[in-house]
């Protein structure tokens, strides 16, 4: 494997300086709720979902181009599946008190 490219975990500790960049971009733009990790999970589930192993390069860039759009999206999922498990555990703590 090449030592320059790595997973893009081992890259986090590097690139604080550039997702926080991005984290307050997106608060620009009306995310106020924006922080490191769900920026980062937005990334790794949209973004680099079906390849994680990348050159530093790669997850700079990768970063600074997360547009609001797919950021917007990643929520909308998010929030989507949080929902249909509070109503799972709703139906299942209901029929227990039956």
């Amino acid at each position: 494997m090449d030592p320059m490219v790595q997973h893009v975990d081992v890259w986090r500790p590097y690139i604080k300086d550039v997702l926080q960049s991005k984290v307050s971009e997106l608060k620009l733009l009306g995310y106020d709720a924006a922080n490191e990790t769900e920026v980062w999970e937005c990334l790794k589930k949209k973004v680099w979902k079906k390849e994680q192993e990348k050159p530093l390069f790669q997850v700079v860039q990768d970063i600074l181009h997360l547009s609001g759009n797919i950021y917007m999206s990643y929520l909308t999922v998010q929030s989507q599946q949080h929902t249909d498990l509070m109503a799972q555990i709703e139906a299942l703590t209901s029929s227990e008190k039956q």
